[in-house]
Order: structure tokens, then C-alpha cells, then sequence
């Protein structure tokens, strides 16, 4: 692939949360984090909020690192005609900085939230679970209590041995604690992003479970509501997989990005800037990505 061509040995991560929603280091403690692990950006990433990016950006100009404001989103294809469980995610990212306008939507994805995790608590509580809402937010130092958040609360009571492991038999779609939650359309959270100015992007979109053909579908009508990019580089990846994200991007036209999906203790497994080790997301990706 000709995108890797400008290569400089410089790498970045453009995908990662903080304690502002589900992860375990604080915006500054991330940014510290990615300047001591040798990388020369990082962008943050929280899920439904930008409260840590001012922070970020703070600890950024200290360090020397550049900090990309970012955002993920979370939005439905239910009204696409598809059979599909799994959430998509959508990344924001705001170069100059300019993102009011999606405070609003973002404060709405918020009081979703709020209102689905007493009832994945009740789910909880009705499978013998002795677990409550007051021990999850006490969890969540940031403005978002997630399902992070309830999955740490399970392992640290010993109901499971991992936080992964609170998903895969409780949590994720079609589990039998998970609540589903009124999501933005995928029009609409590039909508969004684009009227603040930012750079949307797919996220991971081999945890989507489509077969190739439904992805190409997917991509080229994203594409059409402005979608620029998409996380071909991510830590779940094979290499096949990403091979095969990096063909899609190729033939639809798109942006390649990548991360890491850090989220430090919290997925332990995960680092900063290379996954599982083996991931490399070069720095010419965001040179491309601030072009869109």
C-alpha cells in the first residue's frame, strides 16, 4: 500500500480513552503516557464527551506531544435494512479545536446512557448479582458511567476474572444483561461531527462482524454522508483483517487511521500506541487525516 510510502519512523495513536469516560488514566496522565512511549501524537478519543480534551491538549504543550481533540460515538444500523447486533462506533476528530456545536448531541448520548444502566443493574440484580448503581459511579471519575464501568464493579466482586470477561457473558449484545440504548442514526453522527467542524472516521470495523461484501455496502454509503476515513489499523486486527481494511479503504476511496483503542488498566492487554505489540499506526496517517 502506497500509504505507508512517507513512513519517517514516527508513529501516533489516534484512538484512546481517559478517566473523562472508561479509561484508567486521567487526560494528562495519557498524554504523559504517549510522550514516554515514543510517540509523537495522540489523540483523544472518550466515548460521548470531549470534558478531558482541554486537559489533554494542556498536558500536550507541556510535553512537546501533539494531542488531536477527538471523540467517540456510538450510532445504529437498525434502519439500514441489516441484520447487525453490534454497535458502530464513529471517531471525531477536531483539528482546530472548534467543537461546540456537537456539545449538545454529545449531552443527549450522555442522559441515554444514564438512563440505561439502572436497567442493565436491575438485569444484574435479577440474575443474583449482588451489585448497585452507586458502586458503579463510583467507578467513573469522569461525566460518563459506561458498561466499563459495570464490568469492573463484576470482576472486583469476583463475579468474573476480567472485564472482557463481564462482556462476553453479561454486557455485549444479545448477553443477557445488555440494554439496547436510543442511538444517532450513522447520517447523523457524521452529520454531527461534520457541522463541528471535525473528521469522521469508522471505528474498528472488523468488530462489526460483517462478511466483506456487507462491509463494501456499508462503506460506500457511509461515504456518501461524508464519512472520510476508516480505522484500518487497530489492535483487535489480524493481519489479514487488516489487510482487508486497507483494500476496502483503497477501493472506496477512503482515509486509513489507526489506534490502539487504549484504555489503560481497564484493558490491560492493550498499549498505548502498539496494541497488543504489534501495531504501528505511522505519523504520514495524520498528516493524510488533517488534509480531509
Amino acid at each position: 500500500m502506497t500509504i505507508f510510502s512517507e513512513d519517517n519512523g514516527r508513529y501516533v495513536d489516534l484512538h484512546t480513552h481517559s478517566t473523562a469516560s472508561d479509561g484508567s488514566m486521567t487526560p494528562a496522565e495519557l498524554v504523559r503516557h504517549a510522550y514516554e512511549s515514543g510517540l509523537s501524537a495522540v489523540a483523544l478519543t472518550d466515548h460521548d464527551t470531549v470534558a478531558g480534551v482541554e486537559e489533554a491538549l494542556e498536558e500536550g504543550a507541556r510535553t512537546g506531544i501533539e494531542v488531536i481533540a477527538g471523540v467517540e460515538i456510538s450510532v445504529s444500523l437498525s434502519g439500514w435494512g441489516m441484520k447487525f447486533e453490534n454497535e458502530m462506533h464513529l471517531l471525531g476528530y477536531f483539528f482546530d479545536g472548534g467543537y461546540e456545536p456537537i456539545l449538545t448531541t454529545l449531552e443527549e448520548l450522555r442522559r441515554r446512557r444514564e438512563q440505561r444502566n439502572p436497567r442493565v443493574i436491575e438485569k444484574l440484580n435479577e440474575m443474583g448479582f449482588d451489585i448497585t448503581m452507586e458502586e458503579v459511579a463510583a467507578k467513573a471519575p469522569g461525566d460518563v458511567v459506561g458498561r466499563g464501568h459495570i464490568a469492573k464493579v463484576l470482576m472486583e466482586k469476583g463475579y468474573t476474572a476480567s472485564i472482557d470477561e463481564g462482556f462476553e457473558r453479561f454486557l455485549a449484545a444479545g448477553k443477557p444483561a445488555y440494554v439496547s440504548k436510543e442511538k444517532l442514526t450513522p447520517e447523523q453522527g457524521i452529520a454531527v461531527i461534520l457541522q463541528s467542524g471535525g473528521v469522521p472516521v469508522l471505528a474498528h470495523p472488523v468488530l462489526m462482524g460483517l462478511q466483506r461484501e456487507q462491509l463494501m455496502v456499508v462503506l460506500k454509503r457511509l461515504k456518501a454522508a461524508g464519512l472520510r476515513g476508516i480505522e484500518a489499523l487497530y489492535s483487535e486486527n489480524s493481519p489479514e483483517q487488516t489487510r482487508e481494511m486497507l483494500e476496502l479503504a483503497e477501493k472506496t476511496g477512503l482515509r486509513v487511521t489507526g489506534g490502539s483503542d487504549f484504555h489503560g488498566s481497564i484493558k490491560p492487554d492493550i498499549k498505548i500506541g502498539v496494541g497488543r505489540g504489534d501495531l504501528r499506526v505511522p505519523e504520514c496517517l495524520l498528516k493524510i487525516l488533517r488534509e480531509a
